[in-house]
């Protein structure tokens, strides 16, 4: 029998490749997309464009997470088996800019979800995931697990948190299957380019291609367990498969600075960097030609600074099997080369690469 999956957060990197490995194990999917995110509507399915899934393999469908009227009518009218909450306002940064909309938006988007479920009858029917964050974490000391102390330090962070109790609230008060994923960094060449990682993979090839820009970065100390968005979708569904539901955090196990991650970048086109001086005044600089391509830009640090993440994900292994697969040098490497294909296709969209 074909299982159903109800994605929110369809045209984002990881609902793009969850909408791929759903179809590719038989499942009928649906997707929500809010259509007034972008200026031209087909720029929201460029992701699933470049996977080859806009047409009659995934059937989208107009809404938001915040009018919980519209969810109601969906969930009732799909009756899915599974349904991934992905939507969400997720850049960190923006959400110290627009603190309401984030809790909004990704705690009451959560709630709305989650009671659609309850009023529709389909608690013992439909199992939910919620994409929580490890940014919940915040200051705790790595590395982070399903029992370490959750301190947010960001209003992005505080509305995951938020979302993660409602989650374990409905799972025990209703009965449901509900589950967090505490997913820590997650890339890909789909990534958005407002994200740091996108925007050195971005500036790499350029530089490569002879741009003479410099590439401007906050805090270079910043630590975070980078790892595929392609394996962690298949942990997303690993999670929904077991007999009763529980949360699990997903990760690497392996943390990598900022500044790792700009110099494996540009080492994977040539480009040794080596760095001089210190807090807003380091520089990358080209050690053959000495040339600045990287500078500190301070504008560019939160109002409150997550140090250090790192994730311990022995949980999702010993109970799911589940395990990344992708190396850290071979996410540098993915994302770089997509951009770089980019150019060459004089500016086409570099997730045209990924798959």
């Amino acid at each position: 029998m074909t299982k159903t999956a109800f994605i929110t957060g369809i045209a984002g990197q990881d609902g793009a490749y969850l909408a791929q490995f759903l179809r590719e194990k038989g499942y009928s999917v649906h997707g929500l997309v809010r259509w007034d995110s972008y200026s031209d509507p087909l720029d929201g399915l460029a992701r699933l464009d470049a996977l080859g899934l806009v047409g009659e393999d995934v059937r989208l469908h107009m809404g938001d997470v915040t009018d919980a009227n519209n969810l109601n009518l969906l969930i009732r009218e799909i009756r899915p088996d599974e349904i991934y909450n992905l939507a969400g306002l997720s850049q960190v940064q923006v959400s110290f800019e627009t603190p309401a909309s984030t809790l909004q938006i990704n705690t009451a988007g959560t709630l709305n979800i989650l009671d659609a479920v309850r009023v529709n009858g389909l608690e013992n029917y439909t199992r939910v995931y919620q994409a929580s964050s490890s940014e919940m974490f915040g200051k705790a000391r790595a590395p982070q697990n399903e029992d370490t102390k959750m301190e947010p330090c960001s209003p992005y962070g505080v509305a995951k948190l938020a979302s993660y109790h409602l989650v374990k609230s409905y799972r025990e008060s209703y009965g449901m299957y509900a589950a967090n994923g505490i997913l820590f960094n997650h890339e890909s060449p789909l990534r958005g380019e407002d994200f740091v990682t996108r925007k050195i993979t971005k500036a790499v090839a350029a530089v490569e291609a002879g741009s003479n820009d410099v590439l401007r970065l906050g805090n270079l100390d910043s630590v975070r367990d980078w790892g595929d968005a392609r394996d962690f979708v298949a942990g997303m569904w690993a999670i929904l498969q077991r007999g009763a539901p529980d949360d699990y955090v997903l990760a690497t196990g392996e943390a990598h600075s900022v500044r790792e991650f700009a110099q494996a970048a540009f080492a994977h086109v040539g480009i040794s960097l080596e760095w001089r001086g210190a807090g807003v005044d380091e520089k990358g600089v080209e050690v053959k030609s000495g040339r600045v391509l990287v500078e500190v830009d301070r504008q560019l640090f939160r109002p409150s600074e997550v140090h250090h993440l790192l994730g311990d994900a022995a949980k999702a292994r010993d109970i799911l099997g589940w395990a990344p697969k992708t190396t850290f040098e071979g996410l540098v490497a993915a994302m770089v080369n997509a951009d770089r294909a980019a150019l060459r296709l004089d500016g086409g969209a570099s997730w045209s690469m990924a798959g």
